[in-house]
């Protein structure tokens, strides 16, 4: 499930997640802020996304309920259905 808003000149956005996580690449796929894993390896590789606040380049990185990823002026928060 995702939810939109816009606060400050940020959008913000929320992926409510059933599993344990989700991939980090996955996420920005998701979230329609990249077209596709090419791209989101591309991106993520180039030190464009950050994680929690800071830059990560591994787009397997596994996001848990609470994380926070930025990019491209949208910062994406991850929940955890419970």
């Amino acid at each position: 499930m995702k939810e939109k808003a816009q606060a400050g000149g940020t959008d913000f956005q929320t992926i409510t997640i059933k599993d344990d996580f989700i991939r980090l690449g996955q996420a920005l796929k998701f979230a329609n802020l990249v077209e596709n894993g090419g791209q989101a390896k591309f991106e993520i590789q180039g030190g464009k996304v950050k994680v929690n606040g800071e830059i990560n380049c591994q787009r397997g990185k596994k996001l848990v309920g609470g994380d926070e990823v930025s990019y491209g002026g949208v910062t994406l928060k991850i929940l955890q259905k419970e």
